[in-house]
């Protein structure tokens, strides 16, 4: 029996793919493990859009080569967006690396780990599947009904924002079928999964034909809103419906009727807005500017009542004045987000913005970054202190880490909420309302109001992260 460990650096996606290649692997006979100095396959599935997500990279893989020296037979694979950027270069920079696997390709590991097993040397494998698109298919997991699942809908991303390397990582925008989405679905809420997260790179530019018309690039042929209507029509057990993540730009007016129309969508949005700055906004080549992006924010929000919103930021592009970052901070007041991911420039191969100089010097980028965390930090705790009183339902994920008795779950605009529940229940992948008692830092605490289910409907499943052990 060949065991295998996975450690996923970066977004949804990424842990998505992990997921994938985990069902993959399942399919081959392995078994997975938790204990790295068990495993005889090791693979590091990385993300490539920060500097430092290379550095962790590069930093793991130094701590791993003790391990592979020490155990003859142990295959070392990379799998992800550094994987699809560096290719054979990685093999150069890690000699000890035995794979490097691009996202396209992670329907061929088992025959690959053949032949590495077989002692075939290194080998690099990243080509996307340009022409005849993959999709690869999540699926229940035998003895676990998992409360929440992904679902990609589409993959690579046509934007090309100019410091963005996911379409040298990803490649261009390739569709799936809306039949194959829905039955995906089902079949998922048939093994016990209440909350689905549609994933794309650009989620809400998706196309039903697979491959989308030349017109594709406008906003208003998205047929995006008519997915989310055709998964609530024809999978109505599924409890909840988000997406992530979505481009400005296709936040159509059908996609805003829906979320005001559909029960299944929470009342949230992750929305990135990159910058509040239209000269930045223009040399991000991002092609909306922040009076558009303020004006469809506050329409879905007043179509959907209650509704927040999040966003990613990045601070330190190169140019950005002053006066460009007080726009930004500007804009998130007149938004309000409820929570921010910041993130300081960093430059990226193979992206345009190479082209510029990256003037913001680094203490002021982390200056930049404490302010605006420090804003967003204002308007979460206001947000959090408002639902005090109320009553909220909540989709529960397991058991709060370290209390016993007491379980977590995200409410219907995905903020954390505890709760106690009696002895010997377990409401996993119920819905429970709660009245909120008490606001965190980042979360609620609340109280059942009615009966707590006994039983779970679904398993929690704690991801675990890799953990090694100092070698001699």
């Amino acid at each position: 029996m060949k065991r295998y460990i996975v450690q996923t650096f970066g977004c949804q996606m990424n842990v998505h793919d992990s997921r994938r290649i985990e069902e993959v692997l399942h399919g081959d006979g392995y078994v997975a493990t938790d204990d790295a100095t068990l495993a005889d396959l090791i693979v590091v599935n990385t993300c490539s859009v920060r500097e430092k997500a290379e550095h962790k990279l590069m930093s793991l893989l130094g701590t791993l080569r003790p391990l592979k020296d020490q155990r003859r037979g142990v295959v070392l694979a990379v799998a992800g967006c550094v994987a699809q950027q560096e290719g054979e270069r990685l093999l150069t920079k890690a000699p000890f690396v035995d794979l490097v696997l691009g996202p396209d390709n992670i329907p061929e590991l088992p025959s690959l780990l053949r032949e590495a097993e077989g002692g075939a040397p290194p080998r690099a494998r990243t080509v996307f599947d340009m022409d005849e698109p993959q999709f690869l298919h999540a699926k229940p997991r035998e003895g676990l009904r998992e409360v929440t699942s992904f679902v990609t809908v589409m993959k690579g991303c046509d934007e090309r924002c100019t410091y963005c390397i996911v379409p040298y990582t990803r490649g261009s925008e390739r569709y799936r079928s809306g039949d194959t989405i829905v039955e995906e679905i089902a079949r998922l809420v048939e093994g016990g999964v209440r909350e689905i997260t549609l994933l794309g790179q650009t989620v809400n530019s998706w196309y039903e034909d697979g491959v989308a018309p030349t017109s594709r690039r406008v906003a208003s042929r998205s047929q995006f809103a008519d997915l989310l209507r055709r998964v609530a029509t024809e999978v109505p057990d599924l409890a909840r419906l988000r997406y992530t993540s979505p481009h400005p730009r296709h936040l159509t007016d059908d996609l805003i009727a829906a979320h005001a129309e559909l029960s299944v969508l929470p009342a949230h949005v992750h929305l990135p807005v990159q910058s509040g700055s239209n000269e930045q906004l223009r040399r991000m080549a991002r092609r909306y500017t922040r009076e558009e992006y303020i004006e469809r924010a506050h329409v879905l929000m007043r179509a959907r009542p209650g509704l927040t919103l999040s966003t990613d930021i990045i601070v330190g592009f190169p140019g950005e004045t002053e006066a460009d970052f007080e726009d930004t901070l500007d804009l998130v007041r007149q938004v309000g987000f409820v929570a921010a991911f910041g993130f300081k420039y960093s430059p990226r191969p193979y992206t345009p913005a190479l082209n510029l100089p990256d003037d913001v010097p680094e203490e002021v980028k982390s200056e930049r970054l404490t302010r605006l965390f420090e804003l967003v930090a204002e308007q979460q705790t206001a947000h959090l202190a408002a639902l005090v009183g109320t009553r909220q339902h909540v989709l529960v994920e397991g058991p709060s880490r370290g209390d016993t008795g007491r379980f977590s779950g995200r409410t219907d605009r995905h903020e954390i909420a505890h709760f106690d529940a009696p002895a010997g229940h377990d409401p996993t992948g119920h819905v429970v309302e709660i009245e909120v008692t008490e606001a965190y830092k980042h979360s609620l605490l609340g109280r059942a109001v009615g009966e707590v289910p006994r039983g779970p409907l679904a398993t929690s499943v704690k991801r675990g992260r890799l953990a090694l052990p100092v070698l001699a």
